[in-house]
């Protein structure tokens, strides 16, 4: 596969997202076959680069010295490119029938498949300073989409994200800056860091992997850099279940790894002062926004503080910095995107077709709309880590890395995962006990509420069945992703030529 293709599936979404916008056209039918045509074409190039990695990086701008932009597909590049490559399309599929309740259309699908391309820069970034430039990007072109029914919860959501996210974004930039200094800017599985260098200045560098973790670590939602999710749910549910599952919130995680495994290396930060702090953090992530998920009544903040402690469960394996903690974090960072973007998907459905929005109105939906809860109820035991269903496996190999680390701080964040899918099952199954099991109230009884098309109905079927295949074939996953952690698909030759 030619290198200049990596640049190709960047460009291509953002090319569709700006005609969608620009040609007028003559009908609403005929501009949403061109984008879900586009997106379906750039998932398939994606997935051919995915299954024919070009043999060379590709820089297509050049500053100074080792200042580049640089692609390149390593192991755990496939990993997140192969996640946003498959759930683009069904997402985009769902937004059709959901965006007819919607208003500006247009300028929403713009910015939404702009997100697709910039989302992919940052999975095939081959650098520090190429991934920096995609991740501020990413916030540029989310921050409409946050903002995108005008009201003024969605406006002051919509601020607090972007001043979270430049603030974050900042911490991040010492992280480029310090490694620029004192190693290298190329990913490099093992890290990049030049010893000699530090010399005496191990705390400071430490100093500065924490803040650059805790920067990056706002998009990833962590403890007390949390607060912007919950507000972003204001937004349409297409967009909250791409910050909650896909984009923003795996863009800061996969951030993180990045910097941890591929910048920083894990010989340098195991068993110091960074490392436990940051473990504790992210454990105590893990609780929280599973106790406050337990206390929201509003469905989609309550997933929203959902996403809080599971994206901490990647958070918690990137920490434990080993290669079977990599592996638990990428299975769950898999995993996850699934099983949060089809909880969400479903609750978007539910407010879609009986625009309610609360725990307490959805007494007895579940016998008018059979499908769309009988999704819920197993994306809810996929979230709790029941047998069988994806959300065991990557609990079961972050357990795994935990207790084989030997760290008895990472050890004691296994309890933390217990309590995590105690609470998991007390705040996803009370919607489900009301949706079969409680009686509809007076006011709904004479409507007629029931399943949307399938429009909505087809990308949530296919969660459910790569939930359950990932359930019961999870071993495949652990395979590959055992290999990526191993180094395996690293062996990228040197950059090719500049445009």
């Amino acid at each position: 596969m030619p290198n200049y293709m990596l640049l190709v599936v960047i460009v291509l979404p953002m090319i569709t997202g700006i005609l969608m916008s620009v040609i007028p056209w003559k009908s609403r039918r005929a501009s949403l076959i061109f984008l879900e045509t586009l997106v379906i074409l750039n998932s398939i190039l994606m997935w051919c680069i995915l299954l024919n990695r070009p043999a060379e990086a590709f820089t297509f701008a050049k500053f100074t010295g080792s200042l580049t932009l640089t692609l390149k597909l390593d192991g755990m590049g496939m990993v997140f490119a192969g996640i946003v490559a498959t759930l683009w399309p069904l997402a985009t599929l769902y937004a059709f029938e959901y965006m007819t309740k919607e208003e500006h259309e247009r300028t929403f699908f713009m910015f939404y498949i702009l997100t697709y391309g910039v989302t992919v820069g940052i999975s095939l970034a081959g650098n520090l300073l190429t991934m920096y430039f995609f991740y501020e990007l990413l916030t540029i072109v989310t921050v409409p989409l946050v903002m995108h029914t005008l009201t003024r919860e969605a406006i002051v959501a919509s601020r607090k994200y972007l001043y979270f996210s430049i603030g974050g974004a900042a911490f991040g930039f010492l992280g480029l800056i310090f490694m620029n200094i004192y190693g290298k800017l190329d990913f490099v599985l093992g890290g990049t860091l030049d010893l000699a260098k530090i010399g005496d200045r191990t705390n400071i560098l430490l100093l500065i992997y924490v803040l650059a973790f805790m920067g990056f670590g706002v998009k990833a939602a962590i403890w007390p850099l949390s607060s912007w999710l919950p507000q972003a749910g204001v937004a349409p549910t297409p967009v909250t279940a791409l910050l909650h599952a896909v984009a923003v919130v795996k863009a800061g995680a996969f951030a993180i790894l990045r910097f941890t495994y591929y910048c920083f290396g894990t010989d340098f930060v195991r068993g110091t002062w960074a490392q436990y702090l940051l473990m504790g953090i992210t454990m105590f992530t893990i609780v929280y926004g599973c106790s406050r998920a337990v206390k929201e009544t509003h469905i989609k903040r309550r997933l929203a503080y959902s996403t809080v402690s599971n994206l901490s469960y990647i958070l918690f394996g990137c920490c434990i910095m080993t290669p079977l903690g990599m592996v638990g974090a990428l299975s769950h960072m898999i995993f996850h995107a699934v099983m949060k973007i089809c909880s969400f998907f479903c609750a978007g459905s539910i407010m879609h077709q009986t625009e309610k929005h609360y725990v307490h109105e959805l007494d007895g939906l579940g016998r008018k709309m059979p499908w769309v809860f009988g999704i819920f109820t197993v994306s809810s035991f996929a979230l709790m880590g029941v047998p069988g269903l994806a959300g065991f496996a990557s609990k079961w190999n972050l357990a795994t890395a935990a207790f084989e680390s030997g760290n008895p701080v990472a050890i004691g964040g296994v309890g933390c995962l217990l309590i995590s899918a105690l609470l998991t099952a007390i705040y996803m199954l009370t919607i489900v006990i009301r949706g079969f099991f409680v009686a509809p109230s007076k006011e709904d009884e004479g409507k007629n509420y029931k399943d949307p098309n399938w429009m909505m109905l087809v990308p949530l079927m296919i969660f459910v069945i790569l939930m359950i295949f990932f359930g019961m074939k999870s071993q495949l996953v652990t395979d590959f992703l055992t290999k990526v952690a191993g180094g395996f698909f690293d062996t990228v030759a040197s950059v090719g030529e500049v445009m």
